[in-house]
Parts: structure tokens; C-alpha cells; sequence
């Protein structure tokens, strides 16, 4: 089965065109090495995923040739323990870390330019 269909399969990517620009822009390894989206899948090998800022780490489970309900379709893959702590501990600095706001939004009002001319003055 072709790499690209089984993570279009597996619900990696919305569709089998992410999937294959995924594989030729690098974001996803097979037993550590880069590959084409056409190279086939079997079970047992091992895959590195990069879906936007998540990591994944899995070994191939089965194989399917139609894209099922999400169920169905974690039963394709086993994700490998590292993976999991991984992913868990980016999820909690993620959740710890203050999330940047941005607090000018467009040009000062007539008060904001006052506070600021009154900064320049000391």
C-alpha cells in the first residue's frame, strides 16, 4: 500500500494531496529515512509523523485501503510509548506557558497617543 493513501487512511492528513506534499516536504520518515509518497507501507514499519506542531511516533497496525471512521482508523497504528510522553509533555508546557497577546491592535486612540507622549517626556 502507498504511503500517502495509508496516512490518508490512517486520518494523519485531510486528504491524499496533504499527505503527499507531507512526505516530499520531509515531515514524514520511514524507519528514520526520507521517502516518496509512492514507497509502499507494510506492517510492522515504523513512521515519524509531523501533523502541524505535533510529533508522532508509530508503528503500522494493519492496512486499509478506504478511509474509515476515526475509530477504525486508530486501530491502523500503535503509537510508541516515548511518542505519548512526548507528545503529553509538550502539551503541558504548552498549557504552563503564557500565551502572548498582542495589546496595540491597529493605530493609538487619542488617549493612547497622550500616555505615550507623556512616557517621551521623562
Amino acid at each position: 500500500m502507498r504511503l500517502d493513501k495509508w496516512l490518508w487512511a490512517a486520518r494523519f492528513y485531510k486528504t491524499r494531496t496533504l499527505a503527499s506534499d507531507a512526505v516530499d516536504g520531509g515531515k514524514v520518515k520511514l524507519n528514520g529515512v526520507a521517502i516518496k509518497p509512492a514507497k509502499e507501507v507494510k506492517i510492522g514499519d515504523r513512521l515519524q509523523v509531523r501533523v502541524g506542531d505535533q510529533d508522532w511516533e508509530i508503528v503500522i497496525q494493519g492496512l486499509n485501503e478506504q478511509r474509515r471512521p476515526a475509530l477504525e482508523a486508530q486501530l491502523l497504528y500503535e503509537e510508541t510509548p516515548a511518542s505519548i510522553e512526548w507528545r503529553a509533555r509538550v502539551v503541558e508546557l504548552r498549557r504552563l506557558a503564557p500565551t502572548p497577546v498582542a495589546e496595540h491592535k491597529g493605530r493609538p486612540t487619542k488617549r493612547d497617543r497622550r500616555q505615550l507622549s507623556r512616557v517621551r517626556e521623562f
